[in-house]
């Protein structure tokens, strides 16, 4: 029986072996998998099995999964196709008869009107349906998604966004690949559904604070209304539907959809999440 963890090839799939390995996981139960097996190299060196894994190729995922497996399917970075993807890796763990399936889904996506969470609900939905033994990770929200408001700040003093005074509890993505780790190697998650997010929540003042001090310069965030949000994303070059999708996004985090503390992530790695700060100093190269 393996530990089967898809799109490892992926920043929090590689991550999650890595943290497997920590933990004293035997390499050789570790099975990472994604479209990419040279990418997988450096996992392959440390005695972890590999298996090129296609999503839109359903004898790729029966060739990798065997009764008794535990899977993790990580969410595909694929907006507009996750479903179906999802799907298929769903189908091939019943096929397969696997011991548990663990998803990474987002905060709340049963309930959230989160313009992220739809793909997320309907994957729930069909491992409900699935009747496979389940745990469901929902991710809030990575510190690294800010990479490009710390090279702009770097460059200019200043990031804008359309965000409110909402709030953000993020994590680093090592904390949410950690917790799946856990999850993995341990048991009582059966059935389970985690919101994993920060310890604290942030205003986007306070993330213009952390990363003035992390690049060394006064860096101040401009807020300004969702309109001319998008007027300015338009005029720095983005395509109208990317443009409209980040300023909805904006608008969920107004809302205060990103702030989540239930507490779930910190419990569940048994420390404190990154803070702020530390994890955006990774971010300066």
């Amino acid at each position: 029986m393996s530990l089967v963890v898809t799109g490892a090839t992926g920043q929090l799939g590689h991550l999650v072996v890595e943290h497997l390995l920590a933990r004293g996981t035997d390499p050789a139960t570790i099975v990472a998998t994604g479209r990419r097996t040279e990418a997988l190299a450096d996992l392959a060196a440390q005695g972890v099995r590999t298996a090129k894994v296609d999503f839109a190729d359903p004898a790729t995922l029966d060739a990798a999964l065997e009764a008794g497996d535990t899977v993790l399917l990580v969410s595909s970075s694929e907006v507009g196709q996750r479903v179906a993807q999802h799907a298929a890796v769903i189908d091939a763990a019943k096929r397969a008869g696997v011991a548990r399936l663990v998803y990474t889904s987002a905060l709340r996506a049963d309930t959230s009107p989160l313009i992220l969470a739809p793909e997320h609900k309907a994957t729930e939905e069909l491992i409900h349906a699935s009747g496979l033994p389940f745990t469901i990770l929902r991710n809030g929200w990575y510190t690294e998604n800010y990479g490009q408001s710390v090279d702009q700040a770097k460059a200019t003093g200043s990031f804008v966004g359309s965000v409110g005074d909402g709030l953000v509890s993020s994590a680093s993505r090592t904390d949410y690949a950690e917790a799946a780790a856990v999850v993995l190697t341990t048991d009582g998650h059966e059935g389970k559904a985690y919101e994993l997010a920060g310890d604290v929540a942030w205003s986007h003042n306070e993330l213009a604070q952390a990363i003035g001090e992390v690049v060394g310069r006064e860096v101040v965030y401009q807020d300004l209304s969702p309109e001319d949000h998008l007027t300015a994303l338009l005029a720095a070059g983005l395509d109208e539907g990317t443009a409209g999708f980040v300023v909805a996004l904006d608008g969920n985090t107004r809302d205060g959809l990103l702030a989540d503390t239930s507490g779930d992530l910190g419990r569940l790695i048994g420390r404190p999440t990154t803070p702020l700060i530390e994890g955006l100093r990774t971010l300066v190269a």
